[in-house]
């Protein structure tokens, strides 16, 4: 562990320990879990404004919040410590990477991807590829993650006559254009006072179904 991690690790320790900071040694994952999400968004918008300072700051954050979590499992499970944290997800990197650290050959992303799907169910059984998507996501990424899951799946999602129909307005499928279509129809939700994130959300737990209905479960 580096000399500066390792003395982040140690100032928690303290803040945690008796004759440290009150606030922090009553804290526990419940009552930190809205901060985590808050520096996630806040890293997520550093990156968007391309301040590398500013990035570096909120990491940081994001960062506390990792070791914040990792001292207070410590107080239950002392082997929950960041190191084994580090250990867990490295370890994990070199198995997914076969093509990386091993010998094994692929040639097209497809190869890639499929050769990912399968480390990943060996290494963690699912009963459907729903499964790992949290439904407290924001719909968008839920959306995206649902589709991308079940695309051999076969299992259809939403209009799609209106699909293409809109394809056909759109013509080029671009970022900008995703952009103007997704503004505008936040705009139409807007006038007839409806909330776009809940149609979705609703609309993905329904889609959700669907695919765990075609798996048999």
């Amino acid at each position: 562990m580096s000399s500066q991690v390792a003395r982040l690790v140690q100032i928690m320790d303290q803040l945690r320990s008796p004759g440290g900071c009150p606030w922090d040694a009553e804290q526990t994952h419940e009552s930190l879990s809205r901060y985590l999400l808050e520096e996630t968004y806040e890293a997520l918008e550093a990156m968007d404004s391309g301040d590398v300072t500013l990035l570096k700051e909120e990491l940081g954050d994001l960062l506390l919040q990792v070791v914040f979590h990792a001292r207070i499992a410590e107080e239950i499970a002392p082997d929950f410590t960041l190191e084994s944290i580090a250990q867990g997800v490295a370890d994990k990197l070199v198995r997914r990477h076969p093509h990386v650290f091993t010998d094994l050959e692929v040639t097209t992303n497809e190869e890639l991807e499929d050769n990912w799907a399968a480390i990943k169910a060996a290494e963690k059984p699912r009963e459907s590829v729903t499964d790992g998507v949290p439904a407290a996501m924001p719909s968008l990424q839920v959306a995206t993650q649902l589709m991308y899951r079940s695309r051999k799946m076969g299992v259809s999602v939403g209009n799609a006559q209106l699909t293409e129909q809109v394809r056909g307005l759109v013509g080029d499928v671009t970022g900008k254009a995703i952009e103007e279509l997704l503004v505008s129809v936040v705009a139409l939700a807007r006038e007839k006072d409806l909330d776009s994130e809940s149609i979705l959300r609703s609309a993905m737990a329904n889609y959700r179904k669907e695919i765990r209905t075609a798996e048999g479960l």
